[in-house]
């Protein structure tokens, strides 16, 4: 369909439901409404359990329990969320929904305060920068029909995440918080912000907030020579806001920049060097490190027209640099090519030589210039306008939530690599020889698209039906330039590709009764092919349906889903392993994946009446995933995949479970993690040691004593059973997840 066509349909339906409701206009209440209340598909823990399709809120009160920095332990909390851990800290995490896959999330929707936050949403969505737990506010995982709200990514489901609002209180007041933490490994922490409001006078308030964070940590795991296996992040946040003292109209603009160095790397352990030593790192890894800087601009509007009728308008532009600087393969025996480490490192027989250079044993010197350490240099930009139009009316005995959106977004990938050469020397990595800048890779990938949203939330009596509809046309470009070419006088290839798709869904709930809600749902899921690229767009049709209950300060809900994929889509990375050329996408066919969510907490005793209370939540996932039609792919974690073979990194058991323990100055929580073994790579029946990530059960541990009402004693305990268990053999050989980790440290709010 023409995207003038679809734009006319959209707001012509936009401009009649802003008709239907200009009748009822009013003077908006005092209260006002959240500045990104339009952004969200539920506003708290207390909204999701009248909503139809599956969305999990994770609040302000949950995020500060453990106050985990690594988004893997937080998201633990969220049954349908499958989660490949790599460097232990999550600096770099692997997150799919429902069976999505999980690489660098890109199969998912990731967004800060309503934004698109990958580095190249459309053209690159694999997120090598992902904001850090530690100063995050709120979390929404939202899944089913709920998902399309977001886009472009639909398959799965969408992650939303909120930063530190502006505090609400009284004008001239201010409000802010100081946490200082310190542990093991060099593990340090400081995170504090400060922020209120003002009158400014003639009706208006003017707020604003600034927010530092430091986190740093020497690392846990040891290079044989020595050397750094860290990481240290500088995280600033500062918001302006400006309000009408009746709230009708809320402004916030927003800078944030984040800085990281981390000494991090690809390469992992073979399997026997895992089982002896899983914390050690060989000295071929002794160069690696990665470099980002993002920075974040963003202006928020929300115009309250009436009562009913509410317009909410985000403009947004962030740019990330990240040069990773890592090994990448080692010279093959006969001295003509490369091998790529994973491959080295899953078959350390066949490749003694190149091990023997990896490993750089004491008094060895290896061959000259066998290490080649890839610049994995790129810059990435993203910006953007979307608005989002609310609208409450009654038509007859049916009430009415109209929502309508329209984004137009731009991003790009600018790939600018060289490879540099090193001969190992008694476990030291001496350069060889430089590679030129460009010589490697030398493309531009660019992405224009614009989106459409239009849903109607009909309620009459115990029903709710929730009918919606996204549209995204797409285009995309890739320039490839000569690699003796840095100064990109003249392409070699441009490639032009385009997409266009209807995506809808639909959401029904029926109050049973007031303790039960049935509910259900079906949602066209979609994920557009990379630029240049060959392959199909992933397609598949998700359904889910389950129920919510509700007594006494008990909650429960079951949820099942099947995510029926037409076509699944792999993308050669070097994360996935490499083998192929990276950035090609392989055609996956037919896919099943079924699964039950479950989730349910309670409270017993009541602090207030008992002198204590023990609040639990439990989370729990069961997943059976297969591939429906047999064929060979170059595409690492596939390989030669017979129908019924199961996919890779789906566990089929997921429990989280969450006990806790108050008193009146006194805190004590403890979270328990069982996640059943997988495996690397599609297959049947018994896993092979080389192709099974372990099953595990971690527990944690957090302790909060308050010396005063704004002053506190803090600490947690990681992993408290020091637990070691492999999560990965991507993307070269095996990985531990973290050790015991402990930190400690004091808590002050004013």
């Amino acid at each position: 369909m023409p995207a003038h066509r679809v734009t006319a349909l959209f707001c012509g339906a936009a401009i009649c439901a802003l008709t239907l409701s200009s009748a009822k206009a009013e003077v908006l209440d005092d209260a006002g409404a959240p500045l990104l209340d339009a952004v969200l598909v539920t506003g708290s823990t207390t909204d999701v359990r009248a909503i139809g399709g599956s969305v999990q809120v994770i609040d302000a009160e949950t995020l500060s329990t453990f106050a985990y920095s690594d988004v893997n332990r937080v998201l633990r909390q969220a049954p349908g969320v499958y989660l490949q851990e790599e460097e232990g800290f999550g600096l770099r995490p692997n997150i799919g929904i429902r069976g999505s896959g999980s690489d660098r999330n890109s199969r998912i929707a990731v967004m800060e305060d309503g934004v698109l936050i990958a580095p190249a949403p459309y053209a690159a969505p694999a997120a090598y920068y992902f904001p850090r737990m530690t100063r995050i506010h709120a979390v929404e995982v939202s899944k089913g029909p709920a998902a399309i709200k977001y886009g472009p990514l639909t398959v799965g489901g969408a992650l939303n995440l909120f930063s530190t609002p502006i505090p609400d209180v009284d004008n001239g007041e201010v409000s802010g918080r100081l946490d200082l933490l310190a542990g093991e490994y060099g593990g340090r922490r400081a995170l504090g912000s400060v922020g209120g409001w003002t009158a400014l006078g003639g009706g208006w308030e003017i707020g604003g907030l600034v927010e530092g964070l430091y986190e740093a940590s020497d690392g846990f795991k040891v290079i044989d020579a020595g050397g750094d296996t860290g990481f240290e992040i500088t995280d600033g946040l500062v918001k302006l806001g400006l309000r009408s003292a009746d709230r009708r109209h809320q402004w916030e603009a927003k800078y944030q920049r984040y800085d990281e160095t981390s000494d991090e790397t690809y390469l992992g352990l073979t399997l026997s060097d895992f089982a002896a030593s899983p914390y050690r790192r060989y000295n071929g890894s002794g160069a690696d490190v990665m470099n980002v800087d993002h920075e974040t601009f963003q202006l928020t509007h929300r115009f309250q027209i009436s009562p009913n009728v509410s317009l909410t308008t985000l403009a947004y532009h962030h740019e990330t640099a990240r040069a990773w600087y890592k090994l990448n393969d080692v010279r093959n025996s006969a001295n003509t090519g490369w091998v790529g480490i994973s491959s080295v490192v899953a078959n350390p027989g066949a490749n003694a030589l190149q091990m023997a250079d990896l490993i750089g044993a004491p008094g060895f010197t290896g061959r000259a210039g066998a290490l080649r350490v890839r610049n994995n240099n790129r810059l990435y930009s993203a910006s953007g306008v979307q608005s989002v139009v609310a609208v409450d009316l009654q038509t007859g005995a049916v009430d009415h939530g109209l929502e309508f959106s329209v984004r137009h977004h731009r991003d790009e990938e600018d790939r600018f690599q060289q490879d540099d050469r090193y001969t190992m020397v008694n476990g030291r990595m001496v350069l060889a020889s430089a590679g030129a800048p460009g010589s490697q890779e030398n493309r531009l990938g660019e992405a224009k698209a614009w989106s459409f949203f239009l849903r109607d939330e009909m309620a009459f009596g115990a029903f709710t039906l929730t009918p919606g509809l996204r549209y995204e046309t797409i285009r995309l470009k890739r320039t490839d330039w000569s690699l003796t070419d840095p100064a990109r006088t003249m392409p070699t290839r441009v490639v032009h590709t385009k997409a266009d798709v209807l995506i809808p869904g639909v959401s029904a709930t029926w109050r049973l009764s007031p303790e039960v809600l049935l509910l259900a749902g079906a949602h066209r899921g979609f994920a557009n092919p990379g630029p240049g690229s060959t392959a199909d767009a992933e397609t598949s049709w998700s359904y889910e349906a389950g129920a919510r209950w509700s007594r006494g300060g008990w909650q429960a809900e079951a949820i099942a889903f099947l995510n029926d994929y037409d076509n699944l889509v792999g993308t050669c990375t070097a994360s996935t392993g490499g083998g192929c050329n990276i950035g090609d996408q392989f055609d996956g066919g037919a896919v099943e994946v079924r699964g039950l969510e479950v989730t349910a907490s309670h409270t017993f005793a009541d602090l207030a009446a008992h002198g204590f209370a023990i609040p639990v939540s439990l989370a729990y996932t069961l997943t059976d995933a297969e591939f429906k039609s047999s064929f060979s792919s170059a595409y690492g974690p596939w390989g030669a995949v017979n129908a019924g073979d199961e996919l890779p990194y789906l566990p089929d058991h997921q429990l989280n479970l969450t006990v806790g323990l108050e008193l009146a100055k006194l805190k004590l929580t403890s979270g328990f993690n069982w996640v059943s073994e997988a495996r690397e790579t599609a297959g049947s029946g018994p896993i092979a040691a080389g192709d099974k990530i372990d099953e595990r059960l971690i527990i944690d541990l957090a302790a909060e004593y308050a010396i005063t009402s704004n002053f506190a004693l803090f600490a947690t305990v990681q992993n408290l059973a020091d637990e070691t268990y492999n999560v990965s053999f991507s993307p070269a050989g095996a990985r531990p997840g973290a050790p015991r980790l402990v930190m400690a440290g004091v808590r002050a709010s004013f």
